[in-house]
């Protein structure tokens, strides 16, 4: 089937009035444990740090690390007109978690997949976002139904594909590139997580994971902004922490720059 007869106006659902949403971008992986949420963070945060409105939507659900990364402990409040209002980090990100929403972080969310998407496109549909330039979705590892609900059921303007140099993750991540575009969904980028380690005394770059596929994989679908970024145990420190605001991540600026000529 063409992408151009793909219709999904049925599944379609729309932010609560009042909310205005300029730019949705998915964040998505193939696989977990590639840190596809603190580079959805980062993004976020860079973004915000250039005066722009954000939120994100932390789709995953059964395993949310966004509000960690944040540090963030209030929980989303509920009106008596329905309306949620997120939570806001420091910045003044706004987040939507089931964190935010359970007695304790560390409870596990045992939901079969229909109440997971009903909560998803709750979140989406009851936040009172206000006026947003852009809204990121934490997709999610995989191919299977939140991922397709998200695609299906809200505007999306964009997918950023996280990987790591592993073939295995490179396998991967062409899976949730083929979904994207079977999808019809644009393609902004690719950020090869862990890329690298630079030693911080000798300056000497070291591939511990490999050469990776990433820039054949960009040419093979034909994306032109790909993102690097080093193992910095600086950084995972400080999102461990909940201070990802004060991150500086220079290499994700084609990333941010492509989401900007959006």
């Amino acid at each position: 089937m063409e992408n151009k007869k793909l219709n999904f106006d049925k599944f379609k659902v729309s932010p609560r009035k009042g909310s205005n949403i300029k730019k949705t971008i998915a964040v998505m992986s193939g696989k977990g444990g590639v840190g596809k949420s603190s580079v959805t963070s980062l993004i976020a945060s860079k973004l915000r740090k250039d005066g722009k409105k954000i939120a994100i939507l932390d789709a995953d659900i059964t395993g949310p690390s966004i509000p960690q990364a944040f540090g963030i402990e209030d929980r989303i409040r509920a009106l008596e007109d329905g309306a949620m209002i997120p939570a806001k980090s420091k910045s003044g990100i706004e987040i939507m978690s089931i964190n935010l929403v359970l007695d304790s972080k560390t409870s596990p969310v045992v939901w079969r997949s229909s109440i997971v998407t009903n909560v998803l496109k709750q979140f989406y549909s009851e936040a009172d976002w206000g006026d947003l330039d852009y809204l990121l979705i934490d997709m999610p590892p995989g191919t299977s139904d939140i991922p397709l609900t998200v695609f299906q059921s809200l505007n999306i303007d964009g997918v950023i594909a996280v990987t790591t140099p592993q073939d295995l993750v490179g396998m991967v991540v062409e899976k949730s590139l083929n979904m994207a575009k079977m999808m019809g969904k644009p393609i902004l980028g690719i950020v090869e997580n862990m890329s690298y380690f630079k030693a911080p005394d000798t300056g000497k770059v070291y591939k511990i994971f490999g050469e990776g596929a990433t820039d054949d994989i960009a040419n093979k679908f034909a994306i032109d902004t790909v993102s690097k970024l080093a193992i910095n145990p600086k950084i995972t420190k400080m999102i461990d922490e909940g201070r990802i605001e004060d991150v500086e991540e220079k290499d994700l600026d084609n990333i941010i720059k492509k989401i900007k000529n959006l």
